[in-house]
């Protein structure tokens, strides 16, 4: 069944490939962007723009109007913003969510969260996720919601390329044996477009991953992509992580708090629900894949 749909994602690493997927199988795809200069590039997917600010409620309900479902997700915030209140940003627009939809025709939201949304404490900068998801888990019961939480997406390894190319190291608060999982956000996107189009009713979580690998693994894979085969990776101590960031200009707090997500991934906290609950099928994209783009972004900064 083509359906219409509201996508709140604008078009970045995941919103273009999900409302190019959309497209591509009949539905009218409606993406929200506050950036005005999206306009035609949504245009020239097939798509209807809508311009907009996302926590402007009566905007999303003007644009969820008439949708049969809709995709909810928080932006990227600037943790350099020493003024950002990040905990705040993730509930208020949770809120915004979940006011706009109260009154609508939509029975189905896809909601992207994220590894660590089951945690009100411990998970550091994905706090907010927990609280985006109980916004929209209060509404009627007749509105399906599926909350997609993908782990690790490949394109956070960009933030070591400056490490490697001054320090010949990649590393952080985490042990070479560690485990972590990775996702791209080509499988990122497939996943929700088999939920928007499932519409499974209740309440549902979705985890997505692509890989599972120890770091030096991943030390390794993009070693070899840019010419460095012998990298390796280092740990460092809590309190090292942290200095560093904030010596990058990083807000102290957020530091702190990514500081504190990392460590959730070596004590294991963060991982705790998706073990329980891991998917039965790894996505398509591994991260030998990425290494190309991750190698072409090296050679390039």
């Amino acid at each position: 069944m083509k359906k219409k749909i509201t996508l709140s994602g604008s078009l970045g690493r995941i919103g273009k490939p999900l409302t190019r997927k959309l497209v591509a199988l009949g539905h009218s795809v409606t993406v929200i962007s506050s950036n005005s200069n999206r306009a035609n590039d949504i245009k020239s997917l097939g798509a209807i723009p809508a311009i907009g600010q996302k926590r402007d409620t009566d905007f999303l309900k003007s644009t969820f109007k008439g949708a049969d479902a809709v995709y909810t997700m928080v932006p990227p915030a600037n943790y350099f913003d020493h003024q950002l209140d990040l905990l705040g940003y993730f509930k208020n627009l949770g809120n915004s969510f979940a006011k706009a939809l109260e009154n609508t025709t939509v029975d189905h939201v896809v909601n992207l969260s994220s590894i660590g949304a089951h945690l009100n404490e411990g998970n550091g900068i994905l706090k907010g996720t927990y609280h985006v998801e109980r916004a929209l888990d209060g509404l009627p019961n007749h509105i399906g919601i599926t909350h997609v939480r993908p782990v690790e997406i490949y394109y956070n390894l960009y933030q070591f390329i400056p490490l490697i190319k001054h320090q010949g190291i990649i590393g952080s608060n985490l042990a070479a044996d560690n485990v972590n999982v990775w996702v791209s956000p080509e499988d990122i996107a497939t996943s929700v477009v088999e939920e928007l189009e499932a519409h499974p009713g209740g309440r549902k979580v979705r985890y997505v991953a692509s890989e599972e690998l120890t770091y030096q693994e991943v030390a390794s894979i993009l070693g070899s992509a840019i010419g460095k085969p012998d990298l390796k990776w280092v740990m460092l101590t809590d309190e090292q992580l942290q200095d560093s960031l904030e010596n990058i200009g990083m807000q102290p707090k957020i530091a702190a708090e990514m500081t504190e997500m990392y460590a959730a991934i070596r004590n294991g906290l963060l991982y705790e629900d998706y073990k329980v609950n891991r998917p039965k099928t790894l996505g398509k994209v591994k991260l030998r894949e990425f290494a190309e783009d991750f190698a072409r972004a090296y050679e390039n900064s």
